[in-house]
């Protein structure tokens, strides 16, 4: 290691050339002991950016990070199911990942799912739990071991120990403009999870106006590379693109997205969309891990744990074994936080909803306190949307496009204004398009 020089390895990538797995290895170890400096990974990782890298090279780069820190080993705690997990690229009004875990461990797999904060116009599931009063995002991780064996799922967020050369390298990412190289993207997925113990995992790849990739076919490209190098690394990986043109719900912010989970779970509230969105991902969680001999089976058995309660009996559990209310699913309104301002979004004259910025409308969220423009923002969980108007909705004097939740008049006027903005109307439903499919392509190895 005395003759390790990161400039050299910089070089070769910056010049194009692949790089060995030795040199890969050394870069990683010296990004978590903190032997190469900012400087020096900022420049690795510019070097990555332009020049890319071979699914080798990804495969060797995911492996390293993976075992920059604690892997977890399951083997000790005799589960009797498989163990699976789901990862979004995120969106607006994503809280897919609070009613899937409890479906997928009522149909019996294990479901350790480690999740993040939001960071810019998308939500991020970790805020979305933590807008529920003494719910613990960050115990130990052999508590997380526990309660996953004991629940069936555990959401908690992001820890050092696991993969923790991915938190410093994707904080440098961050400030260099590189975090959307795909190789780094994918590194940095699936080390956290194969850190995890993981056997299989579904990425949900959100493509459209409220996702980080706009492009359809971007996000292809970075589905097919994710499964690829995932393959690779031994852990099978299906992705699912799924359209984020409009909020997905009726609901975008943190303490609202909760409420929508639990009327979700309860059979009370059931938006078609994040349904279909929902039962799809469960589907091929199922088909992947084995529980499921194809996808309509996996939708079936997914739907019955709904519908015979399973499900909420489960995400109960889980908020109550993290530290959370025993009755939060009969009482929430006793628990979660709520806005003193409420503003309809009304327009002066009836239409109907043909597109929208879904990424503005997150920024409203963002500008209302819902949000991070910087990481260490202070977030305000009762504020945001709900009774959103989806494309194809009708809306008018009488029917709102939405509801903005505010902590002031003044915030809650801008938040109005931002939303008028953002959605386009047109006078009849015939001039008005379809909703694209939530569900497009399914990439498998």
């Amino acid at each position: 290691m005395s003759s390790f020089l990161p400039q050299e390895i910089i070089r070769k990538k910056r010049d194009g050339e692949a790089l060995d797995d030795g040199a890969i290895r050394r870069m990683v170890t010296g990004i978590a002991d903190g032997s190469v400096s900012e400087g020096q990974i900022g420049a690795f990782t510019m070097a990555v950016y332009l020049n890319g890298m071979t699914n080798n090279e990804q495969a060797v780069l995911t492996h390293a990070m993976t075992h920059s820190g604690r892997i977890l080993d399951w083997s000790g705690t005799a589960l009797d199911g498989p163990i699976v997990d789901k990862h979004s690229t995120g969106g607006v009004g994503d809280k897919v990942s609070l009613i899937l875990a409890p479906i997928v461990a009522a149909c019996g797999a294990f479901v350790p799912m480690i999740s993040g904060r939001g960071l810019g116009h998308s939500g991020g599931t970790l805020d979305k739990l933590q807008a529920i009063p003494g719910y613990n995002a960050t115990p130990s991780l052999d508590d997380f071991m526990l309660i996953t064996r004991d629940v069936g799922c555990s959401i908690i967020g992001q820890t050092g120990e696991l993969a923790p050369a991915d938190r410093r390298l994707y904080a440098i990412r961050d400030v260099t403009a590189t975090v959307e190289s795909f190789p780094l993207i994918t590194a940095s997925i699936l080390s956290k999870k194969l850190a995890a113990g993981l056997e299989s995992l579904v990425m949900d790849v959100k493509f459209g106006s409220g996702a980080f990739m706009t492009d359809a076919g971007k996000a292809r490209a970075l589905a097919e590379n994710i499964v690829a190098v995932a393959g690779e690394s031994g852990l099978p990986t299906r992705a699912v693109l799924t359209d984020m043109n409009q909020v997905l719900g009726r609901t975008a912010g943190n303490a609202l997205e909760i409420v929508e989970t639990i009327n979700f779970l309860k059979g009370t509230d059931r938006e078609a969309r994040l349904e279909e969105c929902t039962l799809a991902l469960a589907a091929e969680m199922l088909l992947l891990a084995g529980i499921s001999a194809d996808q309509a089976a996996g939708r079936a058995k997914a739907r019955e744990a709904l519908e015979n309660g399973k499900a909420a009996e489960i995400f109960a559990r889980m908020v109550s074994a993290h530290g959370g209310a025993n009755d939060l699913m009969e009482a929430p309104d006793k628990y979660l936080a709520k806005a003193p301002v409420i503003r309809p979004v009304t327009l002066g004259k009836s239409g109907y909803v043909s597109a929208m910025d879904t990424r503005a409308m997150g920024m409203v969220v963002v500008d209302l306190g819902g949000g991070r423009r910087r990481a260490d923002d202070e977030i305000d969980a009762a504020v945001g949307l709900s009774a959103v108007a989806g494309i194809g909705d009708e809306t008018g004097p009488d029917v709102p496009l939405a509801m903005v939740h505010a902590r002031d008049d003044e915030s809650a006027e801008k938040a109005v204004a931002a939303i008028i903005e953002a959605v386009t109307i047109v006078p009849t439903a015939q001039d008005a398009p379809d909703p694209s499919p939530v569900i497009g392509e399914i990439i498998s190895a």
